[in-house]
């Protein structure tokens, strides 16, 4: 997997641009509009280009705690989100064209910051090529579709988060939630607010009215339908490629506050001007809990995400041994383990760790809620109950082991 990098710059902005290497079957489209993870800000899709637009940060830094990062994540400044695009390179169909928007050089760490974040979300290592193939080879549907690929975060830490949002609550809730954060991010990033949001973890946060107007949150307030289901709030399906793929289309359609980002972009790739990157740890475990929960209409998950933030900057949790646990031939046994360590994290049950370990690269546990019974009563005609249902999916979706996920 080869990269080059070119720079352009344009009369109003700068940018500068990386080619990375994929295979002749690799398709972004599919690669992207996989799992309901793509359409949760700060995630962008512009359907009519096929182009994939966020924020993605130069130095992990603020991902890891201070004896968990590598020296070049220690450069604050490069810790600052630049916003990128990733669409197949119109000259070579073997290419990726990554655009760098708001610098005209990246320095070698840089780019291989970068470009993990990217492998990552893309799941472009060997070892998930290998899964891919092993698929593929099982299920002749998902070679002919070339699917075999599910889109996750560009770290462990925004998709811990985002399974945390995916519970008891409905997907346009769980958006909001998604984009209320990203909207903070911006905001923390260019207000000077750690009086303002800052209790050392305990104290409460009397704010000035306009300290507190710095912060008015942006994103409408979801009003749920109490829809139930086995007496639980039905969740949203997140798993279905094809239902993902109907929804693909432009996620933040509706807002009235848009920007090209510079002249060297594609005129019409339109990114949401409102909203930042996704909150990091250390951007997160300083602010108060009920701030957060009321500028982000989070509730008890408030408490969840500051713990895990929290735990991450202390060093209780370390992000990167978790991800080297599933690096290579010894991911499946390490199932079990890593599944008590995430158990043992507040708020992280069984559905919530499912969800983490698939993003992990886990296939053979389907996350089960009543979404994936009401999909089995509609696809299947099973009359699956919260007892029977991890049965049914076994009987079901068994025959395409250990890759049970990606068929479902």
């Amino acid at each position: 997997m080869g990269v080059e990098m070119e720079k352009e710059k344009g009369e109003k902005g700068r940018c500068c641009e990386l080619k990375l290497r994929v295979s002749e079957t690799f398709d972004l489209e599919k690669a992207v509009c996989s799992h309901g993870l793509f359409m949760m800000p700060p995630n962008y899709w512009h359907s009519p280009s096929k182009t994939f637009l966020r924020p993605l940060r130069l130095s992990l830094f603020h991902d890891y705690a201070n004896d968990d990062a590598d020296d070049h994540h220690h450069d604050h400044h490069a810790s600052r989100s630049h916003l990128v695009s990733i669409s197949h390179s119109q000259d070579d169909a073997q290419s990726l064209r990554i655009r760098v928007f708001g610098t005209r050089c990246l320095s070698s760490s840089q780019q291989e910051v970068l470009l993990d974040q990217v492998k990552r979300m893309l799941r472009l290592s060997a070892d998930e090529t290998m899964k891919v193939k092993g698929f593929q080879d099982i299920c002749g549907e998902a070679r002919e579709r070339n699917f075999g690929r599910v889109f996750r975060s560009p770290t462990l830490f925004e998709d811990m988060v985002k399974c945390i949002l995916l519970c008891n609550c409905q997907w346009p809730r769980t958006l909001a939630m998604a984009r209320s954060l990203c909207e903070l991010q911006l905001e923390l990033q260019h207000q000077s607010c750690s009086v303002a949001v800052s209790d050392n973890h305990n104290e409460d946060v009397k704010f000035s009215k306009t300290e507190s107007q710095l912060f008015i949150p942006k994103t409408p307030q979801i009003k749920e339908s109490k829809r139930k289901s086995g007496g639980q709030i039905t969740t949203s399906d997140t798993t279905k490629a094809d239902r993902a793929l109907q929804m693909c289309c432009d996620p933040c359609q509706n807002l009235n506050k848009i920007y090209e980002p510079d002249s060297c972009s594609l005129s019409y790739l339109q990114f949401p001007e409102d909203i930042g990157n996704f909150p990091s740890p250390r951007e997160l475990a300083s602010l108060n809990e009920g701030f957060l929960a009321k500028r982000c209409n989070l509730g008890y998950r408030a408490s969840r995400i500051l713990k895990l933030a929290r735990s991450i900057v202390e060093g209780k949790i370390q992000l990167r041994k978790l991800e080297e646990a599933c690096d290579g031939t010894e991911c499946s046994t390490n199932y079990e383990m890593l599944s008590q360590k995430l158990m043992g994290i507040d708020g992280f049950g069984p559905f919530t760790c499912a969800n983490v370990l698939m993003c992990m690269g886990f296939y053979h546990v389907i996350p089960t809620d009543t979404e994936t019974i009401r999909h089995l009563n509609q696809v299947y005609s099973r009359k699956s109950t919260i007892k029977t249902i991890q049965k049914d999916v076994e009987e079901i979706y068994g025959k395409y082991a250990p890759f049970q996920f990606l068929a479902y």
